[in-house]
């Protein structure tokens, strides 16, 4: 017999947030936990120009939902211009990345199956945010060495620019 499922429920503004190295806010609203790893979900709010270092996910398939903005995403060789509706699917193993070229912050859904790693990844190298203001213009990293070490612990593979 199968077990009951679980419902979760996440008010608008509920779940735990943090501001990634590269600038950009991003809150749980369902973890790895909550659905017994088979996926986990998040909201980034993403400032204008910024977006995710380009990276590879070696254990997860990842998948973006625009909700609202202007963002273009490099998946392997290609460029893909993606407005509010469009969905990005990206299976494990593809070099990925996404960048706000709106004018304002946009938002998106963003879910990893299964879950939990990167979840993992985001509590260890997010910081925690007090308040859910919109993002900001992303930070320089500056210890991209030291975050591509702790995402590949995660199965996460950084390309760290060229210098």
């Amino acid at each position: 017999m199968r077990d009951p499922v679980n419902t979760v429920y996440v008010s608008p503004k509920g779940g735990p947030a943090v501001r990634m190295p590269e600038g950009f806010l991003i809150t749980r609203k369902v973890s790895s936990g909550q659905t017994g790893g088979a996926y986990s979900l998040f909201e980034a709010a993403v400032g204008p120009q910024g977006g995710s270092q380009p990276h590879i996910q070696h254990r997860e398939d990842e998948c973006f939902y625009v909700l609202e903005g202007q963002f273009e995403f490099v998946i392997e060789d290609s460029k893909v211009e993606a407005s509010s509706g469009s969905l990005i699917y990206t299976s494990k193993g593809t070099l990925h990345a996404f960048k706000n070229v709106g004018r304002s912050t946009g938002w998106l859904l963003v879910s990893q199956t299964p879950g939990g790693v990167y979840e993992a990844f985001v509590e260890e190298v997010g910081r925690p945010a007090n308040e859910k203001a919109e993002s900001t213009v992303p930070e320089e990293w500056s210890e991209a060495e030291r975050l591509a070490a702790i995402a590949a612990e995660y199965g996460l593979e950084m390309v760290l620019p060229v210098p």
